[in-house]
């Protein structure tokens, strides 16, 4: 079955990735499965629309027209905007990196951040997307999943670093203690010299809708600490996210 433009035009927007936000036209086509030429009048027509840019070197990057374009997901409504203040308040009072990541899929999608000023390898964006077993924020999400998003993690249990939990037992063990305990920590399990430690944030519904968390070098000594400090600022973002639009009835 012949691929639609659309389909086509969808395949070169998926090319990109956290690591290659700059292709060729000859990665671009490689990576999308498309003929040079194809590729080439696709991202054409994209340049023009605004959904890619085109260096003056000939390479393709991301249009500023998809970043306009994806502010308006709600992710969910209103998150970035109610928990804004209390990250900065975070930041001010740890002067560490502070996540917010909600889920997507199997992995956490990191929609704000605010870099710390301490010296530890960071790997998250706003707009990546980090597997939610190594990560503090992917495994308070992972722990309040549905059960096909907790098998479909279980399912790909990667091993990023050394201390990467890949045992389905194992992390299934820490998914009952984030539940019980309120929080989750992990101990260089995505990058090596960064610890982290995260606590859901519930919507006016009381469901868990984000994770925030705080990456450091070591836990051992304010670890409590930490936890505090991020479920009084969930707590906040909590209480001013508006309620959840009201869903359609389902037709008779």
């Amino acid at each position: 079955m012949t691929a639609s433009v659309t389909s086509r035009a969808l395949d070169l927007l998926g090319a990109f990735d956290g690591d290659h936000r700059s292709l060729t036209l000859s990665e671009l086509a490689r990576r999308a499965g498309l003929p040079l030429t194809t590729t080439h009048r696709l991202a054409g027509e994209l340049c023009r629309w605004g959904a890619l840019h085109r260096r003056a070197a000939g390479e393709y990057v991301i249009g500023r027209r998809l970043w306009d374009l994806g502010l308006l997901a709600p992710v969910p409504t209103g998150l970035r905007e109610a928990a804004s203040p209390f990250l900065h308040d975070l930041y001010a009072a740890t002067l560490a990196t502070v996540h917010l990541a909600v889920a997507d899929g199997a992995q956490a999608l990191y929609v704000d951040r605010i870099s710390g000023n301490a010296t530890v390898p960071i790997v998250s964006k706003v707009g990546s997307r980090l597997p939610m077993h190594a990560t503090g924020v992917g495994k308070v999400l992972l722990a309040h999943a549905e059960p096909d998003v907790l098998a479909a993690a279980l399912g790909a249990l990667t091993r990023i670093t050394p201390y990467t939990v890949v045992r389905p037992d194992r992390l299934l063990e820490q998914l009952r203690r984030v539940r019980s305990d309120g929080y989750a920590t992990t101990a260089e399990e995505m990058s090596a010299g960064a610890c982290s430690v995260a606590v859901p944030v519930r919507g006016p519904g009381g469901e868990v809708v984000a994770a925030l968390g705080i990456v450091v070098p070591d836990l051992r000594r304010q670890q409590q600490r930490l936890v505090a400090a991020l479920r009084v600022a969930a707590q906040g973002i909590g209480r001013t996210l508006p309620p959840a639009p009201p869903q359609a009835p389902a037709p008779a």
